[in-house]
């Protein structure tokens, strides 16, 4: 296998695209030859960054696509495969969160979108781009974002931790049920990041006092730290690289 990091001759589909961490990986995966596929639940957003990499000479398709919902993420692949031809690479990025605070007083309805996103979708767009491979007799790659709150006791954030942690668990199940395929399931947990969905964390200054204190940079990560590791995991330079979680925290968990 190549040990180039690059993805010339592949087919990428990206969740949660239209900005923040997905943003940057679609664009590193267009600027390094694969055509991207970017998904999200509003087209609006999609299309701004489609643009942009047409702008810059690559290829990309905007496709409208509810995470959570298993029907939608079959059409995703289905119209990638029509427009394309194939899918090699499948990027599980969309979340939500959107229950910030004591697990005591959280609402049911909050518990169900949180788990419907982030481990149903994750799961139901990795089954079928595996279906897709096995028939092609392909070797693939996909790529699940955790976070390194699923590592630890996380207060506030302790549902969404809960779904991280578990797909830190399907990351290395799957991995093992798929290798035989020769597809490669890995899994990224990024700490601190700037996007706009960690805001609750970047605009508290007592939060980021305690990360950057605990942080061996002392300054949260940019969406283009975690593309470069999305990169590398996703080309065929990590032929041999299934079942990890690559940290990508800035040191923040070494003491762990």
């Amino acid at each position: 296998m190549s040990s180039d990091i690059h993805l010339e001759n592949k087919v990428a589909i990206v969740t949660g695209a239209s900005r923040g961490i997905g943003e940057a990986i679609a664009k590193s995966f267009a600027r390094n030859g694969a055509k991207v596929v970017l998904a999200a639940r509003k087209l609006e957003g999609l299309e701004r960054v489609r643009d942009e990499i047409q702008g810059a000479g690559g290829k990309a398709l905007a496709v409208a696509c509810h995470a959570g919902e298993p029907d939608q993420i079959d059409a995703l692949v289905a119209r990638t495969i029509k427009e394309f031809g194939q899918v090699d690479v499948l990027v599980n990025n969309a979340a939500t969160n959107p229950y910030f605070g004591p697990m005591m007083n959280l609402e049911w309805a909050a518990w169900d979108k949180t788990f419907d996103v982030n481990v149903k979708g994750y799961f139901a767009a990795t089954r079928a781009v595996a279906k897709h491979l096995m028939e092609r007799k392909a070797h693939g790659s996909i790529v699940n974002m955790a976070s390194v709150v699923g590592f630890m006791g996380s207060p506030l954030q302790g549902i969404y931790a809960m779904t991280k942690a578990a797909i830190v668990s399907m990351t290395k199940t799957m991995a093992m049920e798929l290798g035989s395929a020769g597809i490669r399931v890995n899994c990224i947990a990024p700490g601190v990041i700037d996007t706009r969905f960690a805001s609750a964390l970047t605009t508290n200054e007592e939060i980021m006092a305690t990360v950057k204190a605990r942080n061996a940079f002392s300054r949260i990560g940019s969406p283009e730290e975690v593309a470069g590791a999305a990169l590398y995991l996703a080309s065929d330079a990590a032929s041999y690289t299934t079942g990890h979680t690559l940290v990508v925290d800035g040191g923040w968990t070494v003491s762990l």
